[in-house]
Order: C-alpha cells, then structure tokens, then sequence
C-alpha cells in the first residue's frame, strides 16, 4: 500500500484543527493512534515521551495499548538520566541525537541492542521505530511505533507516520507548553493559587474574600544557627526544614503561600459560605498537619546533635485571596487581619515555650485542646483565647504581648 493510499491527510488536517474533540494528551493519543489503525496502520503499541519542567520530574511517557485500546502514563523522576534503564533506552539515542532509531524484531534470535526490544518480543512485536518530536524552540522529545505484522512496518507506513509527525508534534508542543506552565505555577504558587492564575487572575486587585484556616510558622534562632555554618549547609537546613514542617500541610490539601526567609505562610481555604462543618473540617485538616510536622521535626531533631526550635500558629478568620504588588510584580497571596493575628498567635509559641499555638476559632472544632490562658495581641483590642494540643506540655501560661 503506498503512502498515499493510506489517506493520511485526514489524519494530519484532524492534528492541525487541534485533534477535536480530545481534551488532553492522553486523549489526543488514543484518538490518533484509533485513526492511524483506521486508516490502515497495524499499530501495536505507540509511546510517547515528553521531557519537562518540574523540580522533582524529568518527563512524562504516555503508552497506547492496542490491544486493550488504553493508554497509560508513567513518569519519570529527577536523575532517571543516570539509570542503567534510560542509557539502554532508543529514547535516550532519540533524545540526544536527534535521529530515528529503526530496529528489526522479527526472526532475530539472542539478546537485541536495547532490553525493551526483548519484551516486545515477547509480546510477538516485529518491528520498533522511534522518532523525534521536534518543539519550534528547538527541544527534541520522542515517540516509538511498534508492530506485529508480518515482516514489520513496510516503507510506505513508515514514510506515513513520518508524515504524520510535524503535525502531530505541533499539538504535542502546545500540551507541554501548558503542563509545564502549570508545573512551574504549582512549584512556585501552589495548585491552587496556580489554577487562578491560569484561569484568568493576574492583574494587580483581582481576588476574592474567603474564610480560611490560617498557618504561619518560624524557626527559632536562626541568626546564630546561619552564622554556625556554610550558605550553602544552612540552605539545605532551610529545605529539611520546609520539607518537615510543610509536608504535610500539602498533604492534607493546605495550600503553601509564600516563604518569608525562615519563616512560611500557608492556608486551608474553607470552600462555599464557611458552614460550622467545612470549618470544622479545615481546622481539623489543619491542626493534623501541624501535629504531622510536630512528629516529623521530633524525628529530624533526634538525628541532630543541635536541635531546632520552632512554632506554628493557627488561626481562622476572613481574609483577601488575591493579587498584591506593583504594576509589574505582583504575588499570589492572602492580606488582612486574620493574617496579621496569625502571625502574632505563632510569636506565642516562644512566650509559653510550645510548639503550636491554637486561636478559639480553630481550636472549638479541637476535642485534644488545652487552653493556654487570654492574652493580648498587638492591634486586638480584646484579650484572645490560646490553645494547644493536650499531647503538648506547655509551661506555664505568661500574659505577654505579641
């Protein structure tokens, strides 16, 4: 069959519409892959990889199945590039040549040159054609077809699918362009404060008021902790110590606002009007999160010879979700009173010698509290009610100003 009789202009004139009516990646690839077999193409199995921007992921793979007609994705992790997995992999050769790697299954006996030809082997493929993806930028990502007619793919389907490709690498280029727009606004905002932003919140006064669970945390002492030590050892400190400490806010659906040298500002938004069950529940998320960080800084302390000292202060109140900043440097944050107070309930972690200060509102949806005595804040008119957990001894409760 030539390649013009598989009629693959359908194909290409659908990639460059956009691939309707597909909805993302993994659907583009499904549609594709089901046109490319309607059209005469005797596909096995079709992978796509796609490296990204991400501090913790080198790329994403998505595999069509076509027996079972799924399509699965895996992701690869930072440091992949040093495994023995992707140094024997066609990809790597795609990825850092530049070139199309062809590579004949059927009717070869021993080991092939890259392991996963073995596999397919055994899944009776007989032929394997990698190809780059080819980004406007200059980025080279890559895609392999696998088939198991007889005698492989012919000339004619090979010329086809390279004929497919430009088309099919400009759709793919627009979906890792947003995937990684997306990493990036998760990475430095959050996934929620990300989604704003990507849905239309970035001119300086955009926001809304919500009610949320308010978290503001510090380490203790760390001037003379700074000076003890190299730049770079104390910033790999700061990061452990992040890592403990806001692990688990993420964990249980707390969105991570800023960082504020040693110290950090994070949220649980309560969704809808604020009802008593939906704060209760954000209260309840956020005080598990700061009992998590509370054991997870007990664990790290225990490996140390010089122990942190740290606090965290919860606190629920209205406060404004939105864009703060100049004309040309805005942040994603949150502003207000409640805030403010939040900050101020952390300072008495260090006044009543406990890591976590509890204000009234959070703690009524707290059984484990105890009560930590009225004090004043700086800018409240009236004294406020602290708590902690029961689990936490305080010392004594002392009447100081924050």
């Amino acid at each position: 069959m030539a390649a013009q009789e598989l009629n693959f202009q359908s194909v290409i004139e659908w990639l460059d519409a956009g691939a309707p009516p597909a909805q993302g990646p993994q659907e583009v690839l499904k549609l594709l892959c089901n046109r490319l077999v309607d059209q005469g193409l005797p596909l096995h199995r079709v992978a796509v990889f796609v490296r990204t921007l991400h501090p913790n992921v080198a790329g994403r793979g998505f595999i069509w199945h076509g027996q079972q007609n799924i399509v699965e994705i895996v992701t690869a992790e930072i440091g992949i590039r040093d495994t023995e997995q992707y140094q024997k992999s066609p990809v790597r050769v795609v990825f850092e040549e530049n070139v199309e790697v062809r590579k004949r299954i059927e009717g070869r006996d021993g080991p092939l040159e890259f392991p996963i030809l073995d596999d397919l082997r055994k899944e009776s493929a007989t032929d394997f054609f990698a190809v780059p993806i080819r980004f406007i930028n200059g980025e080279v990502h890559g895609a392999s077809f696998v088939t198991r007619q007889r005698g492989g793919f012919s000339d004619a389907q090979i010329e086809a699918i390279r004929r497919v490709m430009p088309a099919f690498s400009r759709v793919a280029e627009i979906y890792a362009w947003r995937r990684t727009a997306r990493n990036i606004l998760d990475a430095y905002l959050g996934e929620q404060t990300g989604e704003k932003v990507l849905a239309g919140k970035i001119r300086r006064g955009d926001g809304e008021d919500i009610r949320a669970v308010i978290w503001f945390c510090d380490l203790r002492d760390s001037t003379p902790i700074a000076d003890s030590m190299s730049r770079a050892e104390f910033l790999g400190l700061l990061n452990e110590f992040f890592e403990c400490i806001l692990g688990p806010v993420l964990e249980h659906k707390g969105e991570v606002l800023r960082f504020i040298g040693d110290a950090a500002l994070a949220i649980f938004p309560i969704p809808g009007e604020g009802e008593l069950a939906e704060r209760a529940e954000a209260s309840r998320r956020a005080v598990l999160a700061a009992s998590t960080a509370i054991e997870r800084m007990a664990a790290f302390n225990a490996k140390r010879e010089r122990k942190l000292r740290f606090g965290i202060g919860l606190h629920l109140g209205h406060v404004l979700y939105g864009n703060i900043g100049t004309p040309t440097r805005i942040e994603f944050t949150v502003i207000g009173a409640a805030a403010n107070e939040a900050a101020r309930i952390e300072g008495f972690c260090k006044t009543l010698d406990v890591p976590l200060v509890i204000s009234e509102p959070v703690a009524r949806h707290v059984p484990d509290r105890v009560s930590l005595g009225s004090h004043r804040l700086r800018g409240v008119e009236e004294p406020v009610e602290l708590f902690t957990l029961t689990a936490i001894r305080p010392s004594p409760a002392r009447k100081i100003s924050a």
